[in-house]
C-alpha cells in the first residue's frame, strides 16, 4: 500500500502492477501485485479512475498510509538551513511576521497556507490610551500584556482636547487595566459606561471601538496566502473556485483552524473527511506553534491530496518550532 501512494504521489498516474513490480525492493510477479492490488481495491483502500487505468489511493488509503504506513523523512542541516533562510527578516511586530511567514512557507511548498495567531485567556491588557489626532478624531490604543498591540481610528462628534482626553485615559485604565481581554464583553463595556454620567453620550462610540478592537484581539488572525498555487493542480479544477472563496472568509477559516489537535499537536484531514464541500478534493495539513511554551497559534497548508505527506510534515512541524522561537523572542517579556 505504502508503495502505490508514494509511486502516485511521485508519478501523478495511476498506478499499474507491472511499474508497482519494478519499484518494489523486493522481488514480486506483476501477478501477485496484482492479485494484492484487486483485494485493496475490494477493501476500498484504491480507486479506478478509468476501465483501462492502473489504481491510484482512495482517501480511505490515504488515510491507512499517514496513520500506519508513512515514513517521515528526517530533516538534513541543508534543509533545516533552508527553512532557517525563510525567517532572514528583522521585522519584529508579530503581525508581520504571521503574514511573511505565510507567504514564505506558500512559496516554500508550493501550496495554499494559513498561519493563524490564538490569544490566551491569560493576556490582559497593559495600557489603554485615547490619543488627538485632529478637531474630532482620536486614536484609541490597546497594549496587551504579551507585546500585542492594537490601534484604532474613530471620529467621535465631539471636540476633542486635552482635558477630555486625560479623563477617558485616567477612567478607562481604572476599570480595564489589568483586566484579561477575553473578558472585556459590550455589556461590561455598557455598564462603563452607565459610570461615565453625563459623559456618557461622549464616550460612547470611544467604548464600542474598544469593544471590538478587544474582540480583534481576543479571535486571534488569520493571515492567507498562495491560494492562487491552487489552481496548478489539475485535480482541484472542480472545486478551486469554491476553495479560493472560502480562503477569503475569516469564519471558515476560523473553524477549520481552531480545531482541537491530537497529542502530537498535528492534524490531517484528507479530502471528504472534511466538513466543507470545498475542500472536498483537498488536504490539509496543521500543527501549532507555542510561545513561551504555551500554544499560540497554527500553522496549515492545504493542497490536493496527493501530497508528499511524509516529506511536508517534518518541514511544517520545524517551521512552526521556528516561528514559535522567533515570536517568542519578540512577544515574551521578563
Amino acid at each position: 500500500m505504502a508503495a502505490i501512494v508514494e509511486t502516485y504521489i511521485y508519478t501523478g498516474e495511476p498506478v499499474g502492477s507491472k511499474l508497482l513490480a519494478g519499484k518494489l525492493s523486493f522481488n514480486v510477479s506483476p501477478a501477485t501485485v496484482r492479485s494484492d492490488m484487486a483485494w485493496l481495491f475490494e477493501m476500498g483502500y484504491l480507486e479506478q479512475p478509468h476501465t483501462s487505468a492502473g489504481r491510484i489511493p482512495s482517501h480511505l488509503g490515504y488515510r491507512e498510509y499517514i496513520d500506519s504506513l508513512m515514513r517521515p523523512s528526517p530533516l538534513t542541516q541543508e534543509e533545516r538551513t533552508e527553512i532557517d533562510s525563510l525567517f532572514n527578516v528583522r521585522n519584529p511586530d508579530p503581525d508581520k511576521l504571521l503574514e511573511d511567514a505565510a507567504e514564505a512557507l506558500s512559496d516554500y511548498t508550493k501550496c495554499a497556507t494559513v498561519t493563524s495567531s490564538i490569544t490566551p485567556k491569560t493576556v490582559r491588557i497593559r495600557r489603554l490610551e485615547l490619543i488627538e489626532a485632529g478637531s474630532n478624531t482620536v486614536v484609541i490604543l490597546i497594549i496587551a500584556s504579551n507585546g500585542m498591540i492594537r490601534n484604532k481610528v474613530c471620529r467621535v462628534d465631539f471636540l476633542v482636547n486635552s482635558k477630555l482626553v486625560d479623563f477617558f485615559n485616567k477612567f478607562a485604565n481604572s476599570r480595564l487595566g489589568g483586566m484579561s481581554i477575553d473578558a472585556i464583553s459590550s455589556a461590561y463595556l455598557n455598564a462603563m459606561s452607565v459610570n461615565l454620567g453625563e459623559y456618557s453620550r461622549v464616550f460612547n462610540p470611544i467604548l464600542m471601538a474598544i469593544y471590538e478592537l478587544c474582540k480583534e484581539m481576543s479571535d486571534g488572525q488569520y493571515y492567507v496566502s498562495g491560494g492562487t498555487k491552487l489552481l496548478e493542480y489539475t485535480e482541484l479544477n472542480r472545486l478551486v473556485r469554491d476553495l479560493l472563496l472560502m480562503l477569503e472568509n475569516r469564519d471558515s477559516l476560523q473553524a477549520l483552524f481552531s480545531s482541537e489537535l491530537d497529542i502530537a499537536n498535528f492534524k490531517i484531514i484528507i479530502g471528504k473527511e472534511n466538513q466543507s464541500m470545498e475542500l472536498s478534493d483537498s488536504a490539509v495539513v496543521m500543527t501549532r506553534y507555542e510561545v513561551g511554551g504555551v500554544p499560540a497559534g497554527t500553522v496549515g497548508l492545504i493542497g490536493p491530496v496527493r501530497l508528499d505527506y511524509a516529506r511536508l510534515i517534518p518541514h511544517l512541524e520545524y517551521f512552526a518550532r521556528t516561528l514559535g522561537d522567533l515570536l517568542t523572542d519578540t512577544l515574551v517579556r521578563d
